[in-house]
């Protein structure tokens, strides 16, 4: 047996954002847990992802605002201070020193154990500190994998050190000349930076469009906002073939007609930048946690219930939350399922003898040996994993949308109706901006009559999307909504146009 201080009751491996959440939420009722990490406590979403990104992305967001309105526009003039908005970046970052989020860690009772685990049996880990010595770890109630994920490369790029989100949002020089190589998030969200940045910029899409999980006007909207501030957007576009030498990166990229026939042709370009960005996608980083020894394969997502536990291991002791699940992509969801599996355990192993535990802490449906009965909308389930997980992209204009498309409510068999409304038409944008444009939908179930999904899109839309988020969750009838009376004058009004352009 493994000596006292190398035993917990559970396990964390990963100290970003989710696997704080699941190690501070499990050890409430009185469970010992130990968190596992190699590199910086906090993880991506602290470093080299969320917040770095929106320090990158913001200040362009506060120029252009203030430029869009008059009186205003007379008091700003020129372009970015770049230096200082890497410097605010750098702060935002905590210039890249874990120490704050150690302590913060170490304040809430967890045990922080530094190291790469690796599972050499059930519930039993080798954790590797970078000096090289090894110490076996034992978790006596339960694993949670919350190691995240990874930037996929593509072999083309694999001699040509490009970038990945990691590079982009702690550069410390702008390059002159920047390709993006994908249209998602992070594609657009880096390309709008860089632009306000200085950099110019071409955006390479394989597909017909960006942002293709939102809904279409949402991505063209990106697109054209993209377009006017001199970033070229070619869909259709494949990159065959990459070199570096002392010119830059020389990229060749095959052009294929795209659905609307405006882009494609039979030449390959022939094009050269100072850096490429690669944001093609993520992949689990699970390929070097040992998982062959409990029958699962390295590399590949982890299955998990809506308890979060991972199917096909033996005794009910593995769980898994964020990205390594392959059900969430955000930070924000991957902290609910955390929250969902922290409660998990910390109900299920609760050490406290039964007259000090407070009533009703074992979970509804779930039984201390693990068996569970369906309990919808249980604190105890990620239920919201679904189709109520929202979405914010920061760009220029912001995009924000939750639960389903149009297209996937359709794919769903629902009875489908679809409203919007132009934001601009609304009177709180002759205040807040010149020329004010922007876009809300809602996808409705006309047989159930309730908000299935909604997509903003327009300055500053994000903070609209939580209203959205609460109607989606909460199922609430239209008939209902009509009596949720948005404040005037705020885009919020554009609530009581939706409704009345759905004839409720």
């Amino acid at each position: 047996m493994a000596d006292e201080a190398s035993e917990y009751d559970v396990v964390v491996l990963g100290a970003g954002a989710v696997g704080e959440n699941v190690a501070d939420r499990a050890s409430r009722t009185g469970l010992s847990v130990a968190v596992v990490e190699p590199a910086l406590v906090g993880g991506e979403c602290s470093y080299w992802a969320c917040m770095p990104s929106k320090a990158l992305l913001r200040p362009g967001d506060a120029l252009a605002a203030a430029r869009a309105v008059p009186g205003a526009d007379a008091a700003v003039g020129g372009r970015l201070d770049v230096a200082a908005v890497l410097a605010r970046r750098d702060e935002v970052a905590a210039h890249w020193d874990d120490a704050g989020q150690v302590a913060w860690v170490e304040g809430a009772g967890l045990t922080l154990l530094r190291g790469h685990a690796r599972f050499t049996a059930p519930r039993t880990l080798a954790v590797q500190p970078a000096d090289g010595s090894s110490r076996t770890v034992t978790a006596r109630r339960a694993v949670v994998v919350a190691t995240g994920s990874a930037a996929v490369v593509p072999p083309v790029f694999a001699h040509v050190r490009p970038w990945t989100s990691r590079e982009a949002t702690s550069a410390h020089t702008v390059p002159r000349r920047l390709a993006v190589v994908g249209g998602g998030v992070v594609a657009t969200e880096m390309a709008t930076a860089f632009a306000d940045l200085g950099s110019d910029v071409t955006v390479l899409v394989r597909g017909d469009r960006v942002l293709p999980a939102a809904e279409p006007f949402a991505g063209e909207a990106v697109a054209r906002s993209l377009a006017t501030r001199g970033v070229r957007v070619a869909r259709g576009a494949t990159v065959t073939s990459a070199t570096r030498d002392d010119e830059g990166v020389h990229l060749v990229v095959e052009h294929r007609p795209v659905t609307d026939g405006r882009v494609g042709g039979a030449a390959p370009e022939r094009l050269t930048v100072d850096e490429v960005l690669v944001a093609t996608g993520r992949r689990p980083t699970t390929d070097d946690l040992g998982l062959e020894v409990l029958g699962l394969e390295p590399g590949e997502a982890l299955a998990v219930d809506d308890r979060l536990q991972v199917l096909g291991v033996d005794g009910g002791w593995l769980f898994a939350a964020g990205d390594v699940t392959g059900r969430t992509a955000t930070t924000h969801q991957g902290k609910y399922d955390a929250r969902v599996v922290g409660d998990v355990l910390a109900a299920r192993f609760d050490p406290r003898p039964d007259g000090t535990r407070p009533p009703g802490n074992v979970p509804l449906g779930l039984s201390r040996d693990g068996e569970a009965a369906p309990a919808p909308w249980s604190r105890y389930r990620a239920t919201a994993d679904v189709a109520a997980v929202p979405q914010v992209v920061f760009t220029r204009p912001q995009v924000a949308w939750v639960g389903r498309t149009e297209a996937q409510a359709r794919r769903d068999g629902l009875d489908v109706e679809v409203v919007t409304y132009e934001l601009g038409d609304l009177a709180a944008a002759s205040v807040t901006a010149v020329d004010y444009a922007g876009r809300a939908q809602l996808v409705l179930d006309a047989a159930r009559d309730v908000v299935v999904g909604a997509t903003f899109v327009g300055p500053d839309v994000a903070d609209m999307l939580h209203a959205a988020t609460v109607a989606v969750v909460g199922e609430v009838p239209l008939s209902r909504l009509w009596h949720a009376v948005p404040s005037y004058p705020t885009l919020s009004e554009v609530w009581l146009r939706l409704l009345e352009a759905a004839g409720r």
